[in-house]
């Protein structure tokens, strides 16, 4: 019963509603204008990271750097920075370990990393706390401050692991 009262109220809700007004009765269509497309932002309006000169390869570190170029520099990098990753090697082992970028801050003669907290090292006896071969020998475990030196040269300072310079693998 219920529906059936649905439908006669339906019913006369549509009868009781003016009719639509023809084309003639509205008018000459006009045009809805379109928005023009956004032009690409310039280039200085985009903002870069505060660490973009940074990106790229790095050698040295651990000892004097060596060549800066071909295949030796691009082949053992001591560090890597990418946009949201720094990854350090360790002159005792292959792997690389990688930090990922918290934030970071642009300083007067180079940056401050805040990383992540580390997550644990999984091995043959478990999970084992994360140590200090994932940081780069500094202060703070989860911090790194990088100063730059020259166009090409950066150096980790108060960082035990990086006692030398580093050089940009070109």
């Amino acid at each position: 019963m219920f529906a059936w009262f649905l439908r006669a109220l339906a019913l006369l809700v549509l009868v009781a509603m003016p009719p639509a007004p023809s084309q003639a009765q509205r008018g000459p269509a006009t045009p809805t204008p379109t928005p023009a497309p956004a032009a690409p932002a310039p280039p200085a309006a985009r903002s870069a990271p505060p660490h973009a000169w940074l990106f790229g390869s790095w050698t040295g570190g651990f000892y004097p750097p060596g060549d800066t170029s071909g295949p030796a520099c691009a082949g053992q990098p001591s560090v890597i920075f990418t946009r949201d990753v720094v990854m350090r090697s360790s002159p005792l082992d292959v792997a690389y370990r990688q930090r990922l970028i918290e934030t970071v801050a642009a300083q007067p003669n180079g940056v401050e990393f805040r990383f992540s907290p580390a997550a644990p090292t999984i091995s043959v006896f478990g999970a084992q706390p994360p140590g200090r071969d994932s940081a780069f020998g500094c202060a703070s475990v989860n911090s790194l401050t990088v100063e730059r030196r020259g166009p090409n040269e950066i150096v980790f300072p108060n960082c035990s692991e990086f006692p030398s310079p580093l050089h940009r693998c070109q």
